[in-house]
């Protein structure tokens, strides 16, 4: 029997529909910005980040959580297998700027939120500096500052020997013309950029795998991989900061970009906009995600409609672009390929890997 993301507690139909009555409520409050100076640009709502409009430029903001990646590291932490808290800390930073990055904004200042259900958590000077010092990395990798935090103490809601780790981000887009607004058109390509593995999402289902393995964490995933499966979660994620930064400062035409986490190859279609996204070159399937797969066991379907398979960051792009900014983002340090292309046909909306026979209808991914 085939595992799945919900077989591990996590249900995005009812995830995304208290998310789209966020949105119709939160709508509502709109408004009030204009007391402030500012205004709601349209068709914001459901998007990575939340946007709002001034004469002259546009600030950029996103809340984000880690989730439950940092349990892999604390079971890996009390097995002897080192502390990776420091790579923890560069996924949370990472999983909030590489959203607020997608309509075009470069981050400022990120701030902390750090929960625990005991104070007690932070007195392992180990495990708590590695949690600064990956802090700091990450916002130096995204070109922010720091600008600090809030370090709640919640008995009887988190677990005493447990942190749970988020944070929110401001950005600036400047001048607006500068803004990633969608605007993809019939013939566009599609640019993958790839992930260090799952970055940060799936873990529930990772866990769940883990579990089961008489090595837990120890195990070693083979496929050509000389890591243990612990090792190879706990990659810290990639930020895509300096590959959009590049592409801003270049001037590409870039029409929109996707940050490829919940939902897996699904939220190539985070667009309102229906198009046929078409992957003719996927990429091989790293090792981690083939353990995964012959671990779980997981579908092929399930494997790329919960997980990146190796594609952390999508950018659409004018196919007569789409060799530059390839460049572009290798020379920011990022692998990078051509996978496909965007198309229209009418109202159909889908993501299409032909190669591997995979097809994800619209009505798959509710966000909005």
């Amino acid at each position: 029997m085939s595992l799945s993301y919900e077989s591990s507690g996590v249900r995005y139909d009812q995830l995304d529909a208290f998310k789209r009555a966020c949105q119709v409520a939160a709508r509502t409050t709109a408004p009030l910005l204009a007391g402030h100076g500012y205004a709601e640009p349209a068709s914001v709502r459901g998007e990575s980040a939340y946007l709002i409009e001034a004469a002259d430029h546009y600030l950029a903001h996103v809340e984000e959580g880690l989730g439950t990646k940092n349990l892999v590291a604390d079971a890996v932490y009390a097995g002897g297998g080192g502390c990776f808290y420091r790579e923890i800390s560069i996924d949370t930073v990472a999983t909030i700027v590489n959203d607020l990055i997608t309509c075009g904004a470069l981050p400022i200042s990120v701030a902390m939120h750090a929960a625990v259900g005991d104070s007690g958590w932070f007195a392992d000077e180990v495990r708590m500096k590695a949690l600064v010092a990956g802090f700091a990395e990450g916002c130096r990798q995204a070109g922010a500052v720091w600008g600090g935090g809030e370090t709640p103490t919640l008995k009887g809601i988190v677990q005493p020997e447990t942190i749970v780790l988020a944070g929110s981000a401001l950005g600036r887009i400047a001048p607006k013309s500068r803004r990633i607004t969608g605007a993809v058109q019939d013939g566009d390509a599609i640019v993958f950029l790839a992930s260090s593995g799952v970055q940060t999402n799936g873990l529930s289902l990772c866990r769940l795998i883990a579990d089961a393995l008489p090595q837990g964490y120890r195990t070693p995933i083979g496929h050509g991989d000389a890591r243990t499966y612990g090792e190879a979660l706990l990659a810290p994620s990639v930020i895509y900061v300096s590959f959009v930064r590049a592409c801003l400062e270049k001037a590409v035409p870039v029409h929109y970009l996707a940050h490829v986490t919940g939902h897996g190859w699904r939220k190539l279609m985070r667009l309102e906009e229906p198009f046929v996204y078409e992957i003719t070159q996927p990429g091989p399937i790293p090792a981690l995600f083939q353990f995964l797969m012959q671990a779980g066991p997981i579908s092929l379907r399930e494997a790329y409609a919960t997980f990146n398979m190796g594609v952390g960051f999508a950018a659409y792009v004018p196919a007569d672009r789409a060799d530059e900014v390839t460049a572009l983002a290798r020379a920011a340090g990022h692998e990078a390929w051509v996978a496909g292309t965007v198309r229209k046909e009418g109202t159909r909306k889908a993501v299409i890997v032909p190669s591997l026979g995979l097809e994800f209808s619209g009505d798959t991914l509710q966000v909005r």
